[in-house]
């Protein structure tokens, strides 16, 4: 009986955690859905980052999770040279703002397909970023924490992103 108990719990832990990175994401596209084009290239602020670098940059993070839980290679690699490496004005050539919007889609469609196939236990297992060694000693750093801290990254520049209105 302690056995359902722990693993009801852990189920309810990651769906709350599941819920809230669809709500970020539900949010993000909503508001990309609301502003035009002229809109999302331009800066959230005066000398502040584009809203299609931010977009580019949330993409190619949530991109890196796929690698980060083990469940395959980047999609689109590309942008982390572009979007992670180097700010907005680098001068590096960028996808259009159709295209990155298809990679975030893209990105996110495919990490819910990982996700929804994942065991319960698979989320409190180490990611790929972290040796045994210091796993042993932090199992907190494991791949739910890692939703849940690109979630808080989403919606970090979310609120920026609210600006481009």
């Amino acid at each position: 009986m302690e056995t359902t108990t722990v693993q009801s719990e852990k189920e309810l832990i990651i769906k709350m955690v599941l819920s809230n990175w669809e709500l970020q994401n539900k949010r993000l596209d909503g508001l990309l859905a609301k502003l035009s084009d002229e809109q999302v290239a331009a800066e959230v602020s005066m000398n502040r980052n584009s809203g299609v670098y931010l977009l580019g940059h949330l993409t190619a993070v949530s991109d890196g999770m796929i690698t980060l839980f083990g469940l395959g290679e980047k999609l689109y690699p590309e942008l982390e040279n572009i979007f992670i490496k180097n700010p907005d004005k680098s001068g590096l050539e960028k996808p259009s703002l159709a295209q990155l919007k298809n990679y975030w889609s893209h990105v996110n469609n495919t990490l819910s397909g990982y996700f929804s196939n994942m065991h319960p236990d698979e989320w409190f297992a180490p990611h790929t970023a972290i040796s045994a060694e210091d796993f042993a000693k932090e199992p907190h750093r494991n791949k739910l924490n890692i939703l849940l801290n690109r979630t808080n990254h989403e919606a970090y520049h979310l609120g920026q992103l609210v600006f481009l209105k």
